[in-house]
């Protein structure tokens, strides 16, 4: 796994003149945007968590492409003008921290090349293509070995011709370390040394070898002969070979799981591994530590993981943090609150119901006086309740709680990583989600993020369930970095991307996009002349319950099916007194697919009512 990558991008693009002068060669657009924005994209489609660009001429605009993807970092060579790649590469060295993807900034490339890179077992591995034509070949020769020996741009400096250098490599950071011992030692004579020849320096005592695929599309733009060939000839190749792999889209608006996307789907595919490797043990702690970081600081919060649903997470809590001595009211205001209070009643808890409208706030007056009344220690609510739409006034809710002294148990299955939240402002102890919904990763990962001190409390508890106890999953995690039965691997691999890709859009970006998808729908709604069923001011913006039309000729049913056949999912109500279907617009969903799916409804309900 390869988790970070270096772009080298302060080259001048002398050779490109006037298109160059004011702005840097990787920002030259082909196939609607800069050439190393979309090599940007597919660092981070192949799980890449970190980006390092070493930045030259017009640095701003690398700048600039940090503020937009949040995992980049810049750093700038003072005498990038006066120095070859190599001195550029030699400013970021203290930066890298594990194996990393090195390449130029002027590539236009086939994804699958870094896949290549990245499956090989070999530490340190040069991407090379056959014959390209390109009239500014880098040529390699490998030793018996395969290791590169030598790179020259004259074919008859070499022996034999094993490829040409595209400038994708993988290396380790000790590789690097030694190339920039060997830059060290030759820039007084040699300032305009470029990487490639540090590498082929380190080579003789610590391999460097060559991977070559010999139909690669790829192309350096250098000059406008290359960018010819390059819009011409070679990306249309790229989009349409890239465009070979792409999985047949299906927009799921039912309320999870949800829609993801296809590098979440193609993070699954890896080499099969044992779960209790240490390897795979760090990427389950790299995924517990992010998913508390999205919502709260991880020195007072902590995840504990295993595999489930949501509901396996609100049993987990329920049955895990009230004692024998405790007293649980649960806030029943939809299908999922009335779940938890059966939990609560199959573990046979000293509990009780504050049963509270399905469509409206809770009664904020009568929960405080019910809590105090009944003297509770615990309280559980649903933040956002999934069979409505409705959104749940926890911040309020959590300050009564605070001033009683009372430790909250959240539901946020549908609310997590959708809407921004700071659980210790909101004054949650343990809050319950999935891998599945606005995360945007695949089913089978159940989670609770719990506060620290409280969870520590539990440890006291007797245990009511052996798979579900949340102190003894957290505890021998704590000591192997293993959970204590077999985790879904492939789902935590699906989860890893849907982490990286959140942390690219931010929380709250994802809140705007979702919010955006919503306000299509809603004004979709209004026009077609439907009602929702919770007022729109008490809605998460997230999902949404829409009342079926009052006609004889309507059919869910049939409003599904020709859903489906267009590429839509939609779910029906649960609510047993209210006639609804339900519109999530949670997953990875553009407002202009929610416009779609609007334009879709409005023909079906123009038609039904002919």
């Amino acid at each position: 796994m390869v988790r970070e990558a270096v772009i080298l991008g302060a080259g001048l693009g002398s050779r490109l003149k006037e298109r160059t002068k004011a702005m840097p060669k990787g920002f030259l657009e082909l196939g609607g945007m800069p050439i190393v924005e979309a090599s940007i994209r597919k660092l981070i489609a192949v799980g890449v968590e970190r980006i390092i660009i070493g930045t030259g001429h017009c640095a701003e605009y690398y700048e600039a492409l940090a503020k937009k993807y949040h995992i980049i970092e810049t750093i700038l060579n003072p005498i990038y003008a006066q120095s070859g790649s190599m001195r550029t590469l030699y400013e970021l060295r203290d930066r890298v921290t594990t194996d990393f993807f090195l390449l130029e900034s002027d590539l236009i490339y086939d994804s699958a090349g870094l896949f290549a890179l990245a499956n090989d077992l070999r530490p340190d591995l040069l991407l090379a293509s056959g014959p390209t034509l390109s009239g500014d070949e880098v040529y390699l020769e490998s030793g018996p070995d395969g290791r590169l020996v030598k790179l020259s741009k004259r074919r008859e400096d070499l022996s034999r011709n094993d490829g040409e250098l595209v400038g994708i490599t993988k290396l380790r950071p000790s590789t690097l370390q030694g190339m920039c011992a060997y830059a060290e030692s030759v820039f007084a004579e040699k300032p305009m040394l470029e990487y490639e020849h540090a590498m082929a320096a380190v080579s003789k005592d610590d391999p460097i070898h060559i991977l070559r695929i010999d139909n690669f599309l790829w192309r350096e733009i250098d000059d406008e002969h290359h960018l010819e060939i390059a819009q011409k000839k070679i990306q249309p190749q790229i989009e349409q070979a890239e465009a070979l792999r792409r999985v047949r889209r299906e927009v799921l608006l039912n309320p999870g799981p949800a829609t993801t996307t296809d590098s979440v789907k193609y993070a699954q595919v890896q080499a099969d591994i044992c779960p209790r490797e240490k390897e795979f043990g760090q990427i389950m702690d790299w995924t517990r530590t992010e998913l508390t970081k999205f919502v709260a600081d991880p020195s007072e919060y902590v995840t504990v993981l295993w595999g489930g649903s949501g509901t396996s997470a609100d049993e987990a809590m329920i049955s895990s943090v009230v004692p024998e001595n405790g007293r649980l009211l649960v806030i029943d205001n939809g299908v999922y609150g009335a779940r938890m209070a059966k939990i609560a009643g199959v573990y046979k808890l000293n509990y009780e119901v504050f049963k509270s409208s399905t469509t409206a706030p809770v009664d904020l007056n009568a929960l405080e006086a019910t809590l105090k009344a009944g003297k509770f220690t615990h309280l559980a609510v649903v933040y956002h309740e999934t069979t409505t739409g409705l959104l749940t006034d926890l911040p309020s809710i959590g300050q009564i709680c605070k001033r009683l002294g009372i430790i909250t148990i959240v539901d946020a299955v549908s609310a997590y990583a959708g809407i921004p939240m700071d659980l210790s402002a909101l004054n949650v102890d343990f809050m319950a989600s999935t891998s599945n919904k606005n995360i945007q990763g695949m089913a089978g990962i159940a989670f609770v993020i719990c506060r620290r001190d409280r969870l520590a409390e539990t440890a006291k508890i007797p245990m009511r369930s052996f798979y579900l106890n949340l102190w003894d999953q957290h505890a021998y995690f704590e000591k192997t970095l293993q959970t204590r039965f077999t985790p879904p691997v492939q789902a935590f691999y699906a989860l890893r991307q849907a982490i990286i890709e959140a942390k690219v859009e931010t929380i709250e970006g994802r809140y705007a996009r979702y919010s955006a998808c919503w306000n299509t729908l809603i004004k979709g709604i209004d026009r077609i002349g439907l009602r929702c069923l919770v007022k729109p001011e008490y809605q998460s913006k997230l999902i949404t319950a829409i009342l079926e039309p009052e006609n004889t000729r309507y059919n869910f049913n049939e409003l599904h099916d020709i859903a489906r056949r267009a590429g839509f999912t939609i779910y029906p109500g649960k609510l047993s007194d209210a006639n609804t279907f339900r519109i999530a617009n949670i997953g990875d969903i553009q407002p202009a697919e929610m416009d779609r799916f609007v334009q879709l409804l409005q023909k079906y309900i123009d038609e039904i009512r002919t």
